[in-house]
């Protein structure tokens, strides 16, 4: 069940990420937990679905091209149910 709400969670944090770009700073405020049990940000840093940029002396994080890939197969699944 545990990993179920990861995921859900995770694709939450992708959809988030691909409004805009948003500053570490930012993610870090809304994404990082102490639980041991939901460790959004670091699953999805070691899933690669984001990544860390240096943007005019800033660091962003934006979606990965793996975490589009991700959320187009959710579209699809999702655009497919009856």
């Amino acid at each position: 069940m545990i990993d179920t709400v990861v995921d859900a969670l995770v694709l939450d944090l992708l959809e988030w990420l691909v409004t805009r770009d948003r500053s570490y700073e930012e993610v870090m405020d809304a994404w990082r937990t102490s639980c041991p049990k939901l460790p959004i940000w670091e699953e999805a840093n070691d899933r690669g679905l984001v990544k860390k940029e240096e943007l005019n002396g800033r660091c962003v994080v934006r979606i990965s091209s793996s975490g589009c890939a991700v959320l187009a197969r959710r579209k699809r699944t999702r655009d497919s149910a009856p």
